[in-house]
């Protein structure tokens, strides 16, 4: 995996945000009220901790920018070389170190205005002390406001940068603009960088990742390289470079057969030339590209003289075709076996290896003798062997049969049951429910009996035992059961006559009722009842007429004037009551009964009362707007 992480480093802020961020963290992390009545050592140290917070904030977020950006002596050299190309080396420490210096700056002046405070004699030069340390403070961070601006655009930079191990296994593409260096990774990886008919559509570096050989390789595509001195290169040409000079890669030179890119085939050896110090030590193969257009064989004689030569210095020429995908296995295949031999001779050539060598030992037995001995093979799989080469039908499986019946089959697990008794095995298996067999409470002979009653009730019905003689039933009986069925008629005509009313118009009382003593004695005479002699029945002393007034009985004089009510009527706390101790009883219970209510019905958040004119959270602390001198 790679070495550097360089998505992690922390946003830098702008200037303004960053005194922002600082100064609204101090407001609401430390107190914010204090009165000059206080104590002078009260006061000193509530805006001494005020400049103390902001300090050590401000020292927090530039000691976590210094921490984060990779020092350029660190990092492997192949990251600082590229750093050095796309940011330009001395301006990215000359940010950092300024950043390191406004650091200490704040720090000392939080540490002046500290000691300061000290002599702070009223709560007014305390506080000027305070706004002159802050505003320092500010103003240093102010002045940082380049060097935090191109932090940030180096920070995003480096974000989008590739992921690169420098120390894995990689295969190198390079060679002039719009030869087929794109073309050919995204044939091998599973990387899509753009292609397009036109020189320098990649302008940065790429990266694809492959397997081979059960190994994870990493292909680097870089931007085309044009042949003039190191110095002229712009930055788009000079990340190749750094590639080229500090990746431990194979290194495949691609080449335009066709010189469809626009440069000739002597150009591209030329250029092959001027950089040829940049693969020593690494594998090289060249890659005569877009063969399809045009082989080698097709060239002029001088043009195949240059690849004879290049074979004859030792170099290996592959031609491909990344719109047929000709060759391109071939020279991945080539790549991948020559790094992987020059990485173990490498290792071998090493320090290193002899400490492992020292810890190996390969044993290599010798014979004793020239007796021959043979392995041994038990007896059991000799046994076992045997069968097998036996044509014995096999036993079926339950998936055989299921196939053989088809919808006839039936999954019968019963019969491969290991019992005592074979023929056990379709007996009825008991169930037991709370710990009890359930056939011990089911009598075998159920249906038998049952039988029996049956034909027992039917001898019993047969000889007349159930038949009801209507002889038997008295005058009186009869009566009763006449009645009775006029007392159900007329319960049904009333329901139905209650269900015609209009039950929506206005209802009058029970007690408002009129009714007339001879209707009612002449409907209960038509139900059967004897009603002579009923002057004293209690509907005829209630059944007086509602419009005319009951005369009232004479009344006691009231012994208490707020007590003047009419003795006619019961009052209600006595009503119901046996006795004047039942009396007393009962107010003593409806008293404990009050007691809760009374607990709950004091005065609380509900009531319409203010319990505090000036209440503290609205009063006191923070305030939202306006001046805050006082503070």
């Amino acid at each position: 995996m790679a070495l550097y992480n360089f998505k992690k480093i922390t946003v830098v802020p702008s200037a303004k945000d960053f005194i922002d961020l600082t100064l609204s963290k101090t407001q609401r992390k430390t107190p914010t009220v204090i009165h000059k009545h206080y104590q002078i050592h009260r006061i000193r140290h509530f805006y001494m901790r005020k400049v103390k917070y902001t300090q050590q904030n401000y020292h927090d977020r530039l000691t976590q920018i210094l921490t984060d950006f990779p020092k350029l002596d660190d990092i492997h050299p192949f990251y600082a070389d590229l750093m050095n190309v796309l940011y330009d080396k001395d301006h990215y420490k000359l940010a950092l170190g300024q950043i390191n210096i406004a650091k200490n700056l704040i720090d000392n002046v939080a540490k002046d205005y500290v000691r300061l405070m000290k002599y702070g004699d009223s709560l007014y030069r305390c506080k000027q002390l305070k706004r002159a340390a802050l505003g320092r403070m500010c103003t240093i961070i102010k002045r940082q406001k380049q060097s935090l601006e191109y932090l940030e655009q180096v920070r995003q930079h480096l974000s989008r940068l590739p992921t690169i191990d420098p120390n894995t296994r990689t295969l190198l593409l390079c060679g002039y603009p719009n030869v087929g260096k794109s073309s050919f990774i995204n044939k091998v990886t599973r990387a899509d960088v753009e292609v397009q008919p036109y020189a320098f559509t990649t302008k940065s570096l790429f990266v694809g990742h492959m397997d081979y050989k059960y190994l994870r390789w990493q292909v680097v595509d870089t931007p085309g390289i044009l042949d003039h001195p190191l110095e002229d290169r712009n930055t788009i040409e000079m990340q190749a470079i750094t590639a080229l000079a500090h990746l431990r890669a194979a290194v495949l030179y691609v080449m335009d057969v066709s010189e469809q890119c626009g440069h000739s085939l002597e150009e591209q050896v030329e250029l092959f030339r001027n950089i040829k110090p940049l693969f020593a030590n690494k594998p090289l193969i060249i890659v005569a590209n877009k063969c399809d257009v045009k082989r080698i064989a097709e060239l002029p004689e001088e043009s195949q003289k240059i690849f004879e030569t290049f074979e004859a210095e030792g170099f290996s020429v592959i031609e491909t075709s990344t719109l047929t995908e000709e060759g391109v296995i071939q020279v991945k295949t080539e790549a991948c076996d020559r790094l992987l031999a020059y990485r173990v001779d490498t290792k071998m050539k090493g320090n290193k290896v002899n400490e492992v060598l020292n810890r190996l030992h390969l044993a290599m037995p010798t014979k004793r003798d020239n007796k021959e001995r043979l392995p041994f093979i038990p007896e059991g799989a000799v046994a076992r062997k045997k069968r097998m080469e036996v044509d014995t039908p096999r036993r079926k499986s339950e998936r055989d049969l299921e196939l053989e019946l088809g919808d006839d089959y039936v999954l019968d697990l019963q019969k491969y049951w290991d019992l005592m008794n074979s023929s056990e095995k379709y007996d009825k298996i008991p169930e037991i429910w709370e710990g009890h067999n359930i056939l011990d409470y089911i009598d075998p002979d159920i249906m038998r009996k049952l039988e029996e009653l049956e034909k027992e009730e039917e001898l019993r019905e047969a000889a007349g035992e159930y038949d009801s003689e209507p002889e038997s039933e008295d005058e009186e009986m009869m009566e009763i059961r006449q009645l009775a069925q006029q007392i159900r008629e007329k319960k049904k005509l009333k329901i139905l006559q209650s269900k015609e009313k209009d039950i929506h118009g206005p209802r009058m009382p029970r007690t408002a009722k009129k009714v007339q003593r001879k209707v009612l004695e002449q409907e209960m005479t038509d139900l059967g009842l004897d009603m002579t002699n009923k002057d004293d029945a209690h509907y005829v002393r209630r059944s007086r007429s509602v419009t005319r007034k009951r005369k009232r009985d004479e009344s006691e004089t009231p012994k208490s004037v707020a007590r003047s009510r009419s003795s006619s009527r019961t009052p209600r706390d006595v009503s119901g009551l046996r006795d004047e101790k039942m009396v007393k009883k009962v107010k003593t219970m409806a008293k404990k009964a009050q007691k809760k209510m009374n607990r709950l019905g004091r005065k609380g958040e509900s009531d319409r009362h203010i319990f505090d004119l000036k209440p503290k959270h609205l009063l006191a602390g923070k305030r939202k707007s306006g001046k805050t001198q006082r503070r």
